[in-house]
């Protein structure tokens, strides 16, 4: 007979994988629904900017690229403005070896798969199976969601991401690049290693514009890539397909529960969706899965998996921590995102004031870091 679980966790993206793993240092045995593959995969064009605190929880379970052009330290950040503010952050200067890191994802896909199998606690499954405890992990449209009958309060942002990747002229020199302009926000992620002349894309456009860059050759659309960032590297050429899709700010409104089935949590984008202007999305999915391993580890001895106070313990500490990135996130896309003199002059004024704070520059860039 098969052992029963203690939880099943669905969805195995990078946050249900690495949750599994933790959980199951923690002698829990794990199920981890994996969805069927898809006949005909398309190239992952995404990479993730990784602060220290994930880093350290994904070295935990063993998972981090060993190869370190798969995970590439970003030693300064130049941020631009669209009438010449421009903003520098440092890694030496906070004692820190980088900033971020920017991580390809399919490496760190591969790297949670193989861990995963190599974890005798973990029963990697095909369909949900019962347990005391169901964590929802399932991305942003989450059909279980859904099925407990969760309201996941939405707000659009009047624009979409366009996510490729480029093969560079200049190398990146481990700088990401951001630039805020006529209402569009352009990011460079350095990618290939500390030598690399690659980079990652995301660039935050209205809906209209993104149709459009989507329709342009490839030569056309470099053209214009390299207009917006002022040919910082030089000549550009698609290294990638393009990939487009909705923003939005998002949260569900309970992040744990009971069904007929039994107890439930909501964990990364199934529970909260962020604008992706400060990378902090990936980092918040993370955290939620330490935060529920914690919460689960120092439970008194009377308690299970499944006790409800527990589970509101983890859902009030995540919802504390997002509030103020909900708060920041939504002035900033306010700020970056809208076109015309008034904003053009509020948000130049504003990087050129936190350019010179000194104080309040270190605290911002800590914060970020999770230093």
């Amino acid at each position: 007979m098969p052992q029963a679980l203690d939880i099943c966790i669905r969805g195995s993206g990078i946050v249900g994988r690495t949750l599994a793993l933790l959980l199951a240092r923690e002698r829990l045995r794990v199920g981890l629904v994996e969805a069927p593959a898809a006949p005909t995969p398309s190239a992952d064009v995404r990479a993730y900017a990784l602060n220290r605190t994930s880093r350290e929880l994904l070295e935990s379970v063993r998972a981090w690229p060993e190869d370190e052009t798969a995970a590439t330290p970003v030693q300064h950040m130049q941020v631009w403005g669209d009438r010449g503010s421009e903003l520098n952050f440092d890694a030496a200067p906070l004692g820190s070896p980088a900033l971020t890191w920017i991580v390809d994802v399919p490496v760190l896909e591969a790297r949670l798969a193989e861990a995963v199998r190599y974890q005798p606690q973990i029963a990697v499954l095909t369909a949900p199976a019962p347990a005391r405890l169901t964590v929802v992990c399932e991305g942003r449209v989450s059909s279980t969601r859904v099925e407990f009958g969760v309201d996941f309060d939405v707000t659009p942002y009047p624009q979409h991401a366009l996510a490729t990747r480029l093969h560079c002229e200049k190398p990146h020199g481990q700088i990401a690049r951001q630039w805020f302009a006529e209402g569009e926000i352009l990011a460079f992620l350095p990618l290939g290693g500390p030598q690399g002349n690659s980079v990652a894309v995301v660039w935050s456009v209205s809906t209209e514009r993104a149709a459009q860059l989507q329709q342009l050759e490839p030569a056309g659309f470099c053209t214009e890539l390299t207009r917006a960032s002022k040919q910082a590297l030089g000549t550009l050429s698609l290294s990638s397909e393009r990939k487009t899709w909705s923003l939005q700010k998002a949260q569900a409104r309970q992040w744990s529960g009971r069904s007929a089935d039994g107890a439930w949590v909501l964990a990364g984008d199934a529970a909260h969706n962020v604008h992706p202007l400060a990378g902090q999305g990936l980092n918040l999915g993370l955290a939620d899965a330490a935060e529920l391993t914690r919460v689960l580890h120092g439970r008194e001895y009377w308690r299970g998996v499944d006790d409800s106070r527990l589970l509101r313990r983890y859902e009030r500490t995540r919802k504390a921590g997002m509030l103020a990135l909900d708060v920041g996130m939504d002035g900033l896309q306010l700020l970056f995102a809208r076109e015309g003199e008034v904003w053009s002059a509020l948000r130049n004024w504003g990087l050129q004031g936190v350019e010179r704070s000194g104080m309040l520059k270190n605290w911002l860039a800590r914060r970020a870091m999770n230093f």
